[in-house]
Formats: C-alpha cells, sequence, structure tokens
C-alpha cells in the first residue's frame, strides 16, 4: 500500500545551500547568550488604552475609563503605546514616529480604531498599517502606515458605525473616500540592527496622491512611566540634549543610549506626564504633559514644550511639502552611549540593503522553494507573527491594592474573579493575538502562536509555551490564566499538543531532540491535568462542562452559565478535549520512556484516562448510568446536551465544531512501542477495567483497534468518523471554498431555535460579523472559517490516514463521486485554507472583500493582513484585522504543501 506520511514527518525541514544563513547564527548567538540580540524588537503595543490593566474605575469599563481620548493626555501604568514603534524587552525607552498633515485635530501617535460600545461588531481598528518584514531576532524589520492627506474623519466613523445594527457591515476608513485619488501618504518605517545595541532607523514617506501634500514628521524617544507610581527604586531620568544628538541617563537594565538624527529639524522636549487639567480640570502636577507636542504643533502653544530641552519625551520636528510621487527619507540612528563613530557614514545604507537580503535568505532557508505569491504569503505571515511579540506588563496585586501615590482603587475590584489571581506577575515580551484587538496574552491563542513560531524560531517558540505555566502565572491550584477580561475562563487545554508539536518540529528541523523542554513541559501539563479533571468534572462521570472553550458564541445558549430553570449543558467539546489532552500527554509520556523507563508508570494513567473518555462520550449508558450520550445515531453527528434537574435531556441539534472536536483526540503507535510499553495494547492489559466496567463487545469492536502494525487511539470508531466526514466535506454543510465552517451552512435555511423554561434562543448560520452581542459581539463561531480549529481538523485526519491508508477513503466534495484517502483530503483543506490569501485566476485575494482598492491598486494589492476569522462563503477577512498569532498557521501549510503537492 502507499505510505502516509505521519503529521510529524510533514514538518518543514531548513534545506541549505551549504551556506548557513546569517540570522540563524544571530538566533544562535542569542539562544547561548553570546549577544542579547533579543534585547530590541518591535514590542511596542498599538494600543494600551481600553485594556483591564490600566482601568482603574469602580464599574470595570475599561474601554469608557480610559478612552482614545484619554491615550494622548494621559500617562499608562502598566505600559506604552506608538504607531509600528519599537522598545526594549522591559518598555523603558520607546521610540516611535508621530504625524500630522496639516489638517488633522489630532497628532498621529498611535493607530486608531473603536472602542467596544461604539462600533456595531465590537472593538475594531480603523487605520491602515502592514507588516512587511521582521526577523526572529529583529534585525531587520519593516512597517508600513497608510496616511490620509484629508482631516482623518474621527467623528464619522464613530457616528456611522453607531448607526448601523448588527445586521450591517462595519464602516471601514476606506469606505468614507478618504483615499480617493491617492491622497495619502505611505510611510515606511524600517530598523536594522548593527548590533544588540545598535539600531539603525530609515523612515520612508511617499506622496502617493496627485498634488503637493505638506507632512509634518516626529520621530519620537520617551520613557515609559515608572517613577510617578511612589516605589523607591524608580526614579526618573529625563533625556538631554549634547550637541544635536538626544542622551538618556544610565536607565535600569538598559544603561544609556543616544538618538541621532540625519536631518535638519528642531529637537522638542516635554515630560511623560498626565495632563489632568484637560481631562478632568485639575491642577497639573508637572510644567510638562505627554501632549505637549500635539499642544505645540496643533494648537499652538508655546508653552507646552520645555525650551531648557530636557525631558522624558523628544521629538526631532521635520516638515516638509511633499511634490506628487516624492519620497522623502528620513535616517536616525539609537545606539547604545558606549557605541561611538559617525552614526550616517558609508555603512549605513549597505547595512540596510544586508539585513534586508539575510531577512530573505533566512526565510528562503526555512521553507524553500516556493513560487514568488507564496513566498509573499508565507513572509508577511511570518513578519506579523514577529511583529505582534509585545511588551506586557501587570503585577494584579498592584493594581489590587493601589499605588503608594494614587488614590485607593475602588474596593469592588477585590469582590472580581480575578482578585484570586494576586500572585500573576507579568513583565515579558508575550505573543499577542492581535496587536491592536487583542493587546494581551490569550491562553490557547498562544498555544497556535508557539506552533507557528516552532518552524522560524524555536526557541521563541518553546519560551512561549511555557510562559503562562511559570509560577508568576499560574494560580495556586495550577490553573493558567485565561486573557485579561477574564483570567478564569478556562479554555481549550491545548498546551500539551503544542508542547508536542513543537518537539517535534524542533527536532525536524535541527535533528536535536529536545528532551528537557519536553520533560519540563510535561511536569507543568500534569500539574494543569489535575486541575482540569477537579475544576470540569463535577459530578465524576467523565463528561466535562467546560463552560466558554474559546468559541465564544458558538452555542444557542451561553455555555457558561446553568438555565435559568436549573438546567446544565454536557459539552461533547468538553470530553473531546480532555480526550485529546489525555492522548497528548500519553504521546509525551511515551517519547520520554524511550530514554527514561519511568515514564512508563504515567503512560498506564493516560491510556486508562483515555478510555474511560472515550466510553463515557460514545457508550455511557453502559458504565456511568447515564440515561443520555452526545453522539446522536440519527443524525450521525456529536451534540451537546441539555439536561435538566429532574433527570431528563435532550440533544441541542446545531451542527458546528463543537461536534468535530471529537476528531481531534487521536494517536496511533507502532508495534514496536506497543511492545516496549505494553500497556498501549488496551484490550489486553484492560481486560480487568473493560470486565468491571463496559460492554465488552462494544469495547472490542471499538477501542484499541490493530492495522498495518499499529494501535489506534480514537475517541470517534472508524463507522462513525466516516459518518461525520460526509458532513464535514458537504459544500452545502461545513465544506467551503475556503475551508471548514464554524456553523454548518444547514442553519441558514433552516436556523435552530430552541425553548428551555423562560428561555428561548435561535441560532442561524452567519458567515460574517458576529449577529450577537455575546462575548463583546466582536467575534462569531456561527459560519466562518478560523484558522486555528481548521489546522487541528487537518492534523487529526493526517493521523487518521497514517493509521488507515487507503483502507478508508472518503467522497470529497460530498456526492461529487470523487473518492480519495483522508491525507488527500487533508491536502485539499490546506489548498482551501491557503487560497484565501494567494491570488486566484481571477486576479483576486479572497481575503481582501470587495473593495476594489485593494484588490486592484499597485499600492495595495500585494499588502497581507491575517484576520481573526473568515467569511464562511466569499473567505473575505473578518474580525480583527492583524491576527498573525493564529492565522500565521498559514506558513506551517504552505510549507507542507511546497513538499507534498
Amino acid at each position: 500500500m502507499p505510505s502516509f506520511p505521519h503529521p510529524e514527518a510533514a514538518s518543514s525541514s531548513a534545506v541549505t545551500n551549504g551556506i548557513e544563513p546569517s540570522e540563524l547564527r544571530r538566533i544562535a548567538e542569542r539562544d547561548v547568550g553570546q549577544a542579547d540580540w533579543g534585547l530590541w524588537g518591535s514590542y511596542l503595543s498599538d494600543r494600551q488604552w481600553g485594556t483591564v490593566r490600566e482601568d482603574y474605575s469602580a464599574d470595570g469599563d475599561a474601554w469608557t475609563s480610559f478612552p482614545h481620548d484619554h491615550a494622548r493626555s494621559r500617562v499608562y501604568r502598566w505600559g506604552e503605546d506608538g504607531l509600528l514603534g519599537i522598545t526594549d524587552r522591559h518598555c523603558r525607552l520607546c521610540f516611535s514616529l508621530a504625524l500630522w498633515n496639516g489638517v488633522d485635530p489630532i497628532l498621529k501617535e498611535r493607530p486608531y480604531g473603536l472602542g467596544n460600545p461604539e462600533g456595531n461588531h465590537g472593538e475594531d481598528i480603523k487605520d491602515y498599517y502592514y507588516h512587511l518584514a521582521n526577523t526572529p531576532t529583529h534585525s531587520f524589520l519593516r512597517g508600513l502606515y497608510k496616511y490620509p492627506q484629508h482631516a482623518f474623519p474621527y467623528r464619522q466613523l464613530v457616528d456611522e458605525n453607531r448607526r448601523r445594527s448588527r445586521e450591517e457591515p462595519e464602516f471601514e476608513l476606506v469606505d468614507t473616500g478618504i483615499f480617493a485619488e491617492n491622497r495619502y501618504f505611505d510611510v515606511f518605517i524600517e530598523v536594522a540592527k548593527a548590533s544588540a545595541e545598535d539600531l539603525l532607523i530609515r523612515v520612508r514617506a511617499i506622496n502617493r496622491g496627485p498634488d503637493a501634500a505638506p507632512l509634518t514628521l516626529l520621530p519620537t524617544l520617551w520613557l515609559r512611566n515608572t517613577w510617578s507610581w511612589g516605589y523607591p527604586d524608580e526614579r526618573e531620568h529625563p533625556m538631554h540634549l549634547e550637541g544635536q544628538v538626544v542622551a538618556t541617563e544610565e536607565l535600569p537594565q538598559l544603561g544609556a543610549y543616544r538618538l541621532h538624527c540625519h536631518q535638519d529639524g528642531d529637537w522638542w522636549f516635554t515630560d511623560n506626564e498626565t495632563n489632568s487639567q484637560r481631562l478632568w480640570d485639575q491642577v497639573n502636577a508637572t510644567q510638562y504633559q505627554k501632549d505637549g507636542f500635539h499642544r505645540r504643533l496643533i494648537d499652538g502653544e508655546q508653552g507646552a514644550i520645555n525650551p531648557a530641552q530636557r525631558g522624558t519625551k523628544a521629538a526631532r520636528v521635520l516638515q516638509r511639502l511633499l511634490a506628487a510621487g516624492e519620497e522623502w527619507v528620513v535616517e536616525l540612528r539609537l545606539r547604545s552611549s558606549s557605541l561611538s563613530g559617525d552614526p550616517f557614514g558609508e555603512d549605513f545604507k549597505r547595512l540596510f540593503q544586508e539585513r534586508e537580503q539575510e531577512w530573505r535568505d533566512y526565510f528562503a532557508h526555512v521553507v524553500p522553494g516556493l513560487d514568488a505569491d507564496a513566498r509573499l504569503v508565507h513572509d508577511s505571515a511570518a513578519a506579523g507573527l514577529l511583529w505582534n511579540k509585545k511588551y506586557y506588563g501587570w503585577s494584579v496585586l498592584r493594581w489590587l491594592e493601589g499605588d503608594p501615590t494614587m488614590p485607593q482603587p475602588p474596593p469592588q475590584r477585590w469582590r472580581t474573579d480575578n482578585a484570586y489571581w494576586k500572585r500573576l506577575h507579568c513583565h515579558d515580551v508575550i505573543s499577542m493575538p492581535d496587536s491592536w484587538e487583542y493587546p494581551y496574552f490569550c491562553q490557547w491563542d498562544l498555544m497556535f502562536h508557539a506552533v507557528a513560531f516552532a518552524m522560524i524560531d524555536p526557541a521563541t517558540a518553546k519560551h512561549q509555551c511555557m510562559l503562562l505555566r511559570s509560577p508568576h502565572y499560574t494560580a495556586p491550584n495550577a490553573q493558567t490564566p485565561a486573557y485579561e477580561w477574564a483570567l478564569s475562563d478556562p479554555n481549550p487545554p491545548i498546551g500539551a499538543w503544542a508542547a508536542m508539536r513543537i518537539y517535534q518540529i524542533d527536532r525536524k528541523q535541527t535533528g536535536h531532540a529536545d528532551l528537557p523542554f519536553l520533560r519540563a513541559a510535561l511536569r507543568k501539563q500534569i500539574l494543569e491535568y489535575g486541575w482540569w479533571a477537579n475544576r470540569n468534572d463535577r459530578r465524576g462521570d467523565n463528561v466535562f462542562e467546560g463552560g466558554f472553550l474559546g468559541l465564544d458564541n458558538i452555542a444557542v445558549f451561553d455555555r457558561r452559565f446553568p438555565l435559568a430553570d436549573g438546567s446544565h449543558i454536557e459539552q461533547c467539546d468538553g470530553t473531546a478535549w480532555m480526550a485529546s489532552l489525555s492522548l497528548n500527554l500519553l504521546q509525551m509520556a511515551v517519547e520520554l520512556s524511550r530514554q527514561e523507563e519511568e515514564y512508563a508508570d504515567l503512560c498506564e494513567r493516560f491510556v486508562v484516562d483515555y478510555v474511560q473518555l472515550a466510553i463515557a462520550l460514545n457508550a455511557p449508558t453502559i458504565t456511568f448510568g447515564r440515561n443520555f450520550l452526545n453522539w446522536d445515531e440519527q443524525d450521525g453527528f456529536y451534540y451537546d446536551v441539555i439536561k435538566r434537574p429532574d433527570g431528563s435531556h435532550d440533544y441541542l441539534r446545531t451542527r458546528s465544531l463543537t461536534g468535530l472536536i471529537p476528531l481531534l483526540a487521536v494517536a496511533s503507535f507502532d508495534v514496536d512501542t506497543v511492545l516496549r510499553l505494553p500497556m498501549l495494547d488496551v484490550r489486553n492489559t484492560l481486560a480487568w477495567f473493560f470486565h468491571e466496567r463496559t460492554n465488552p463487545t462494544w469495547v472490542s469492536n471499538n477501542l484499541g483497534i490493530w492495522h498495518n502494525d499499529r494501535v489506534l487511539f480514537a475517541l470517534v470508531p472508524k463507522e462513525r468518523l466516516q459518518r461525520i466526514c460526509e458532513r464535514l466535506f458537504d459544500e452545502e454543510e461545513f465544506l467551503s471554498p475556503y475551508g471548514i465552517r464554524s456553523l454548518s451552512k444547514v442553519h441558514g435555511g433552516h436556523p435552530y431555535t430552541y425553548t428551555e423554561g423562560s428561555q428561548s434562543q435561535t441560532l442561524a448560520y452567519s458567515p460574517g460579523d458576529s449577529p450577537v452581542a455575546m462575548f463583546g459581539g466582536n467575534s462569531n463561531w456561527r459560519g466562518p472559517v478560523w484558522m486555528p480549529l481548521n489546522f487541528l481538523l487537518i492534523e487529526s485526519l493526517q493521523k487518521f490516514a497514517h493509521f488507515y491508508g487507503d483502507s478508508l477513503k472518503v467522497e470529497f466534495p460530498t456526492r461529487s463521486g470523487h473518492w480519495i484517502n483522508l491525507w488527500d483530503a487533508s491536502l485539499e483543506l490546506e489548498k482551501r485554507l491557503v487560497a484565501l490569501f494567494r491570488r486566484g485566476a481571477d486576479s483576486r485575494r479572497p481575503f481582501l472583500g470587495d473593495v476594489e482598492l485593494f484588490q486592484n491598486d499597485p499600492h495595495w494589492r500585494d499588502l497581507l493582513q491575517f484576520h481573526e476569522y473568515f467569511h464562511g462563503d466569499n473567505g473575505s477577512g473578518v474580525g480583527a484585522s492583524h491576527q498573525t498569532g493564529w492565522t500565521a498557521m498559514v506558513c506551517k501549510l504552505l510549507s507542507q504543501l511546497s513538499q507534498y503537492s
């Protein structure tokens, strides 16, 4: 029979032409501590306002307590933000670019978007900026901001989106007509590192419009305010001028730095302090404030900046009238004060050229052989993933107690769920889901990010995978924090999957098995495994409620809460996630047992747990005395079940991803592994267990199946797998032209309504934006295509294919008469997902939707964004537009397709 690769074997291996890329050398120097190439990076957040950590209100409304209007005038407590900026890993010293077109009412210092209450689909970025290039050591990076020449329509964007209903699309900046006749500037921000503490910065502004237009650039350097909160170990470190160079004092954890600018202009100084007079009509504590540059430039307020040219915020003021098509280049250099030499000598241009070429060489080394369009998609996704690594600071204890010099926080916050997380202390660079809409860690998102990193930066992948399971993040009960809006929300337990995949991909790429990493990951995962078992299997029947589980509005009822009549929802995906966790932990233990026999005992534990979960989901009446199961034989699908206080039950017949998640719990082992670990032969080693608890006939037909000298561990038996695949590959149900939908299209023509007691809800197929306000209303799991779950489904299909080979074929698409094995089906899904971003035969990229400017204009058509999710019918990008966290998984798909298609 044909050979079907194991998913691990499909991992990319770095093919080289014999010359080691320079970026690979820098990564090695960073990883062994030889050179601190990771000290500086694109770690400056795109948004700090409107976050929970900056919210000190009594009602916990983060969006209104710190709105965008406050951002230019009010000091942040826990971080900083800016437009395509850079900072050090401690966020001590920040650099970003501010702009003014001569007519805007606000100095453009940060990307603009609507807060959650302002948008008809929740928070939404309204500016257009792009992550074009980045490397693991941030040795070269490039970003692009599209800056309109007309006054930015802040009020129009707010008013129109508030006017629109949830059934209408979002009103975007391009819809205002502000880019007509190309009346905007392309502003490129580029950084190239000469060394770990020497950063060359280049700004290129191009007038794309037909007429001359004025532009003011303010390259800005400032210090995060760590001194105003009353702690004796922090003090103010004002910057000053040394000739025409801005110089800092010796900064903690960083040292002293100097900023040089090659262009003539004035240096302005102010302080990173709050303008209390503007915000609350109170007396200012300092003479100069954070918004000093805005007031001096736009309002003409001479006293807004410090004439002594000293302060914690400094900017070079550069002004020019750009002719149509003219390009303006500004060169700067930020470097340690210990370095000397001409900052803008002959090497400046050459080094930019070298670093850009090294960026290209590195990614061609990681994933070779891509055509030009696939290369654009891959490298853009990798750039976004790297740009989305941001500094995140937050001490929950200090947030609860307040700071010595600040007003006491409201006592209500001590009664919130987040108060349980008093020992959560964050001071790290973390991979964010989206650099503007979700500028904070999200637990299960981060695991996908980590796997995406495994191909391009294994050390970062391992660090990100383990970070939230370190002692200063986890709770005393071993729970891992979810995200700052609700730290206690349970997310799908995919940490073990992520750790195992990172280990496998790293081993494939480097030829080295990092067993210390795998051992450490297993120890931490076992602690969390205990929390899951004790927290979410409340009745001890191996059916896990789970609650939120990351899928927001996917259910007809909000699964976080019991219904009004006391009924509970028995979630098929909760139990499936636990079975998947058991199998991933089993795989980790099996791998470690090859070198250390003591891990064999753990293998037996996870085998037993998997068997119990498989029985609970598929045949519970045999063992646990429950009178229902999640599998519905009539429909051939797994459903959530509503269980009432009187013991009666009913199916919630919504065909969604929740019924597909049981497919994710699958693994198989070869005969040599079973001979070494006999407990993997479950029919023999667990005969006592089956005799006491189950119907032996069901067990013998569905558990511990052997085929071609492999034993299968799968939550879904073969016959049920085939029935599910009929719906999975049906274009009238789950299969879209661009991947697997989150909700069957059948619910478009047939919405599902369910009434329980006094509660009645309807769920309908909604392929685009969310039609309901559940979970803030900015995410939608009722029809769109989501990259992360598609990725997991693809891997599971490949695992089934590795076991069944050609003995199991499916019709793809359903009713087409075209029968293929599951490996080929998985590749077909990959092609559909990749097609979201690639230019098709019609010269259009589906994710760009129907905006002709984006599809056809040469200055827009090859600019890629990686959205949170995608329209279930036409593939247009929806939700957060810079979600190059988990959507960067497309890099892995491109790599695999380049090898096997």
